[in-house]
């Protein structure tokens, strides 16, 4: 009974821990592809929308307010432009154009060629937040759904010149992507029972393997007791027990030999059984000792690899990016420009007249003005905005898929904001002012014409009386 329950317990504990890694494994693995083709559709959905959107001209939906505006010339070209962009791709279903009247939407124009097609000045009753989104940026239903028609997904995009006022809507199709997660599901499934399967055998296999010994070590040692000595018992495990088994069948031979040497055989028994245990009680010892050495030793090296990742890649005074690391930004940023094309601007930062506070205040408290100047623009752009320290003084900051017009509307908030703060130097508080440069990447231009770019338009505002932007023409 007793070995039932060893071998009960051995099949369960393997059993469960084969199944939960391999069951973790499985549900990552499902949920991380789930979660990549509903990113992937969602990303091409948003792409197609804004792309529709930048071919429209909003002044020619200007006066179609209700159905009888159908036949304005505005109206027609914009029609033709929808059913033309939906011609060019077949995943599309509708696309639709809507203006926002305080808390109404409203279609302009929709591309359904059927009796169903919504008409100017048609209120729309299904207002979603992602399509309230759409109005201010490139936005997307979270979500598949499905109607009368199949499955479906939408994006949103403002018209350009008209963001909060008109959007246009996108329908895409998307019965395959939803049959891509019916697959996916039943593959998890399947994957599910296999794992289910396969930790039941190899538990199976474990348990036996250490069941079977015991339990054949145990017949022979009832034998023994009821002076049935005759016989060895052949079993070779490659592993602790195979000392036991020698001991056994030892014992099993000085017992035949002679009874009177009896008693020595069962000290010869308990010795075999002692040192087997001192043996398996000093190697367990010595693996816990080994394994917490590994563990520590593995936790000190993460710790000097993450240290030395963050040297290498961050200004030490400042803990901005060096100038190094923001190269490989940098080029990272051009190669997305290049395939995408979403522009990308660059903006240098010198801190005006900062020898003088060197000359007067010392490089250390130069070094607490640049660490303070540093923590100052962190907190003035936006999380997905780089700041590195270019030179001395000079800082660079990359704002990804930022406009011209964008770049320098920050760079000029941050000249204000600078402007009234009052850094401490020499026990008191001065006030610095910075120079600002910008420059928009435009297609054919290299890294090095941007930064220069972006260099030359500093040069300008130090020119012009510092204290100001420089934009791609003097302002």
């Amino acid at each position: 009974m007793r070995l039932r329950s060893i071998g009960t317990k051995l099949f369960l504990s393997h059993f469960l821990a084969v199944l939960l890694v391999s069951g973790s494994i499985g549900t990552y693995f499902y949920f991380n592809a789930a979660d990549s083709l509903l990113t992937s559709l969602q990303t091409r959905l948003k792409n197609t929308a804004a792309l529709a959107a930048s071919a429209l001209d909003p002044a020619d939906l200007a006066g179609v307010d209700g159905p009888k505006d159908v036949t304005k010339l505005g109206y027609q070209r914009t029609l033709e432009e929808l059913r033309r962009f939906k011609a060019t791709n077949q995943d599309i279903a509708f696309l639709y154009i809507m203006r926002r009247m305080g808390d109404e939407v409203v279609f302009v124009a929709d591309s359904d060629t059927s009796a169903g097609q919504a008409l100017p000045g048609q209120r729309y009753e299904g207002i979603t937040p992602f399509l309230l989104k759409g109005f201010e940026g490139p936005a997307v239903d979270d979500t598949i759904y499905e109607d009368a028609w199949g499955y479906f997904m939408s994006g949103y995009a403002p018209l350009p010149g008209a963001p909060g006022h008109y959007l246009l809507g996108v329908d895409m199709r998307a019965d395959e992507v939803h049959k891509k997660f019916r697959r996916l599901r039943l593959s998890g499934v399947l994957s599910l029972a296999a794992s289910v399967l396969l930790a039941a055998v190899f538990s199976r296999v474990l348990s036996l393997h250490f069941t079977r010994p015991i339990s054949r070590l145990a017949d022979r040692c009832l034998d023994i007791s009821e002076g049935r000595l005759g016989g060895r018992l052949e079993l070779a495990t490659n592993d602790e027990l195979d000392t036991l088994i020698t001991a056994v069948n030892g014992m099993s031979a000085g017992l035949s030999e002679s009874q009177a040497r009896s008693r020595q055989s069962e000290s010869a028994l308990s010795a075999a059984k002692a040192e087997l245990e001192e043996r398996v009680a000093e190697r367990s010892r010595d693996l816990t000792e080994l394994t917490e050495r590994l563990k520590l030793e593995v936790a000190e090296r993460r710790k000097v690899e993450a240290a030395l990742a963050e040297a290498a890649a961050t200004d030490p005074l400042t803990a901005l990016l060096n100038r190094r690391s923001m190269g490989g930004y940098l080029d990272l940023e051009m190669a997305r420009f290049g395939r995408s094309g979403e522009t990308f601007c660059l903006v240098m930062a010198d801190i005006d007249h900062f020898k003088a506070v060197n000359d007067t205040f010392g490089h250390g408290v130069g070094d607490t003005v640049l660490r303070d100047m540093a923590a100052l623009l962190r907190e003035a752009v936006r999380s997905q905005d780089l700041i590195a320290r270019w030179g001395g003084e000079e800082f660079l900051m990359l704002l990804p898929g930022t406009s011209a017009e964008g770049a320098l509307v920050l760079a000029e908030k941050l000249r204000v904001r600078i402007e009234a703060v009052r850094f401490t130097a020499g026990g008191r508080g001065i006030r610095l002012t910075v120079s600002l440069g910008v420059a928009a990447m435009t297609p054919g231009m290299s890294l090095d014409d941007g930064l220069k770019a972006a260099d030359d338009a500093l040069y300008r505002a130090k020119a012009q009386g510092r204290n100001r932007v420089g934009g791609p023409e003097p302002v």
